[in-house]
């Protein structure tokens, strides 16, 4: 029965040009798309007023990853809005996204870092500690394996781990690109011939391998840093990575399966990007909200008494209790 059930011909054919969606749009949609594109535009015009206020108020290098890592939610919301109105751009708009986002892991990783006055402060209030590296997303399971010392090799380790990915991921965007002119990607075609079943399963080993070295830093630091309000900022980051990637994710498998409908003019896939891209303009607005109220403040000099290690902090606390 279902092979005797005809479809659409729409539901097989590339995704619509820009004027066909507008031709098309009911008094819902004009609405809906009207109030995205609404919320993309406050989301960049926040972010600017912010950029301008850090870039006055905040002295040295913390500026530049705070410009960086603030630009994650208003940055992927454009491009949503732009794939959302575009659709025949969705593939260029989602890797802007992603290269945009394999920046600020690293420059999250440099920002930690720079909340303690630097590379040689970090070294030299931090230098007779360890770092544990048994963290996620690489090795929570592993408990067992040894604390490392703080040293300049181990601190070059953890941002050549980060930066890794933000150079490789650009360099696999433009080979995608490149081979997508050519016929030879397409982010659907997951047969052992495309490219795609190549390119996305390395680019995927990278980003676990650049998500360890922050994972590793916030441990080490997610004390120290609390009166920076460290914690809601690490977690505003790893929303960001959760919605844009994960949660993109999800919604295009369930798209390629047939599971999300077609729905003319737009195909399954191309129902599904949008629908990925509608959510995302929503989330990236409450999150560039969130994230001016944790960034945009006084930056003072941490108290050079502080300790720099969680990990001292607990054993001392737990001597405290034994001699008491």
């Amino acid at each position: 029965m279902d092979q005797n059930r005809t479809m659409d011909p729409s539901c097989r054919e590339q995704p619509p040009f820009a004027i066909d969606i507008l031709l098309q749009l009911d008094f819902f949609g004009i609405m809906l798309y009207s109030v995205l594109t609404f919320m993309a535009t406050v989301s960049m015009l926040v972010y600017i007023e912010e950029c301008w206020y850090i870039y006055w108020k905040v002295q040295g290098q913390k500026k530049n990853a705070i410009i960086w890592v603030n630009g994650a939610a208003p940055v992927i919301g454009t491009m949503s809005c732009l794939g959302m109105w575009i659709p025949r751009a969705t593939m260029i708009t989602d890797m802007t996204s992603a290269c945009y986002f394999a920046i600020v892991v690293f420059k999250f990783l440099v920002l930690m870092i720079e909340e303690l006055g630097g590379d040689e402060a970090f070294l030299r209030r931090a230098g007779k500690n360890k770092l544990r590296i048994s963290t996620g997303p690489c090795c929570c399971c592993c408990p067992c394996l040894p604390h490392v010392n703080i040293t300049r090799r181990s601190l070059f380790l953890l941002k050549l781990g980060s930066f890794q990915f933000a150079l490789m991921k650009i360099v696999f965007t433009i080979l995608s690109i490149i081979l997508a002119t050519n016929g030879n990607f397409d982010v659907v075609d997951m047969s052992i011939s495309g490219a795609a079943i190549w390119i996305n399963p390395g680019v995927g080993v990278l980003t676990i391998i650049a998500l360890w070295p922050v994972a590793i830093m916030f441990m080490h630091l997610r004390t120290t840093l609390r009166s920076l309000k460290i914690i809601p900022k690490y977690a505003m980051y790893q929303l960001v990575l959760v919605l844009s990637q994960l949660q993109s994710a999800i919604i295009n498998i369930l798209a390629m399966n047939g599971t999300i409908a077609c729905s003319p003019p737009y195909s399954s896939n191309a129902r599904g990007y949008l629908m990925s891209q509608q959510l995302l303009i929503l989330e990236m607005f409450i999150i560039t909200l969130v994230t001016r109220m944790l960034y945009r403040r006084q930056y003072d000099p941490l108290p050079e008494d502080e300790d720099v290690n969680e990990n001292t902090k607990i054993i001392s606390s737990a001597e405290t209790l034994d001699i008491a």
